[in-house]
């Protein structure tokens, strides 16, 4: 496995590592309005690496004209989507902001809570790292049209948007009464899936390349499942403000700028 390939594969698991870290320079939970905000830019980066470099890629793999080209991107998304579906009805969902009670059952809640937090963002990180795995594959074998400049532009997106969920995670644990030092730890822990699901993705790769269009749409599918299913909605819960979607769009130009510039 090549340099660049390695670097592909464990940039997004920098990010979410870095972001972690932020428990021990910021104390207590981040404000509501920076959560939504966070929320906002990591959907908007999300939902702009999803068409920029997974859906038209893979209806560009596919060739043709008219709808033919689109099937195996509809197929592929719906698969995606149908699989978080899935995975969502085994991992409950996560309310970050579930009411704090007293005494022996708020200590149950809280661990409840701060067990949910780890696995729902974990959860959240397979699509992640099956998308990068799925186009470095389609870059590394050489008979698809995909760059590496492409390549990298999705996994820094995706390591953009993994720094404010590594915060996310770490802090509230930290708060919930976690020690720093381990609330650290399960926030770079909820990123290990990524490089693992991207690394599992290349080595089956001489399985992957005949069926590619298939499986960029499979990631796109899983990824936007996750921001309209939970990241949109935590963006919006609460008091009404506009600070989620101006995130969200700074975060879709980001991403969208970044793909064209590198791809």
């Amino acid at each position: 496995m090549s340099i660049e390939v390695l670097q592909g594969l464990f940039i997004p698991f920098l990010g979410t590592s870095l972001g972690a870290a932020c428990v021990y320079f910021l104390r207590g939970e981040l404000p509501p309005k920076v959560q939504k905000g966070l929320t906002g830019f990591a959907s908007g980066i999300m939902v702009a690496a999803s068409v920029w470099s997974l859906l038209i890629p893979a209806m560009e793999e596919t060739g043709g004209e008219g709808f033919a080209m689109s099937i195996p991107a509809i197929i592929g998304f719906w698969a995606g989507t149908l699989f978080l579906l899935a995975l969502d009805h085994i991992i409950p969902h996560l309310h970050l902001h579930a009411k704090k009670a007293e005494g022996p059952e708020g200590m149950l809640q809280k661990l409840s809570k701060n067990t949910m937090l780890v696995l729902a963002v974990t959860l959240h990180n397979i699509p992640e790292g099956m998308a990068v795995g799925v186009v470095l594959a389609g870059w590394m074998t050489g008979a698809s049209d995909i760059t590496m400049g492409a390549a990298f532009a999705l996994s820094l997106g995706i390591a953009i948007q993994n720094f404010p969920e590594g915060a996310i995670i770490s802090m509230p644990l930290a708060t919930n009464g976690m020690n720093r030092h381990k609330a650290c730890i399960m926030g770079i822990l909820s990123g290990v899936v990524e490089p693992i699901g991207g690394a599992l993705t290349i080595a089956f790769a001489s399985v992957i390349l005949p069926l590619l269009p298939y499986f960029l749409a499979f990631a796109a599918g899983a990824m936007l499942y996750v921001v309209v299913e939970e990241l949109i909605p935590e963006m919006s819960t609460g008091e009404h403000s506009n600070v989620g979607v101006v995130a969200f769009s700074f975060g879709f130009t980001l991403m969208m700028a970044l793909d064209t510039a590198l791809g």
